[in-house]
């Protein structure tokens, strides 16, 4: 099989790392995709627009499609649910349609908000149920990938965390702009249980989920991968703050569910079927968030 890969949302948090892990291997020939940050290469595609993407998928002839084009923030979907319809589904659709046409397969990249956290730990093919419009989205995504190809392949993964060019390009980086000003409190969640995972190993999970691929056609279905420490928001900003020798006393445990859109208590994900394809780094949190806001403390 030729090994093409074409990923959408190349230019995003967990896309820039997903195009450095096939980028980096040459046996794969690798097309970005972006649209509001289209720059270093990567390919200005208007993904709602069904015949600017068709054309660009024709023409490079993928044989996988990486969608990790999204909205993903769940308060902002709560309040454009028509907008995230067009990214989240509609996108999608036309995108398993162009696979089906040239013979290649969807990698969907979707998120342990699919579930609603009362019955953890989630197994891939666990029946979805998600709380926000945000996880009801994303279901939708699912069933149209799965529907539309048995070939094709949903990845869910949890919160994430990774190389930002902003603090406010993830939920977790964006803590530590409150955690660093001590003048005033900063109250945390303390109540939902996340497992915060470090985009540059997702990266390589999903690169050795491709190359698995490529040898064992059944690898198709639901795959989960995440990080494996429980940690709260509150627990979160209280590491941050030691490991730049921040005071602690400014950062207030806030024990009521998260306001805004309803997150759930907790989705930690089964990655039982990804770590049997082969061992892959889970970056400890201290580690890997240390390098993620170095550049960032000043």
């Amino acid at each position: 099989m030729a090994k093409r890969i074409l990923i959408t949302g190349a230019s995003g948090l967990l896309g820039r790392e997903f195009l450095k892990a096939f980028a980096d291997d040459s046996e794969w020939t690798t097309l970005g995709l972006a649209f509001s940050r289209s720059s270093d290469g990567l390919k200005k595609v208007d993904l709602t627009d069904p015949v600017q993407t068709a054309a660009v998928v024709r023409e490079f002839k993928p044989s996988v499609i990486l969608h990790s084009a999204a909205e993903r923030s769940p308060d902002v979907v709560e309040k454009n649910p028509e907008q995230t319809k067009k990214i989240n589904i509609e996108c999608t659709q036309n995108l398993c349609q162009l696979a089906n046409e040239l013979g290649a397969y969807v990698i969907f990249i979707s998120t342990d908000y699919v579930f609603d956290g009362t019955k953890p730990p989630y197994k891939p093919g666990d029946p979805t149920c998600p709380l926000n419009k945000y996880g009801m989205s994303k279901a939708d995504g699912e069933k149209v990938v799965l529907t539309a190809n048995a070939g094709n392949i949903v990845f869910r993964v949890p919160v994430l965390y990774g190389h930002v060019e902003r603090l406010d390009e993830s939920a977790v980086t964006v803590l530590f702009s409150k955690v660093k000003d001590p003048s005033k409190p900063a109250e945390m969640n303390h109540c939902e249980r996340r497992y915060p995972t470090f985009c540059s190993d997702i990266g390589q999970a999903l690169k050795v989920l491709a190359d698995s691929r490529v040898k064992d056609s059944s690898l198709t279905g639901e795959f989960h991968w995440s990080g494996d420490e429980m940690l709260t928001k509150y627990d979160m900003a209280v590491i941050m703050a030691e490991l730049f020798n921040l005071p602690t006393s400014h950062i207030v445990a806030d024990t009521k569910p998260a306001q805004g859109a309803p997150r759930p208590y907790d989705c930690n994900l089964d990655c039982g079927r990804m770590d049997a394809l082969g061992a892959v780094k889970r970056t400890p949190f201290r580690e890997g968030i240390k390098l993620c806001l170095e550049k960032h403390f000043h």
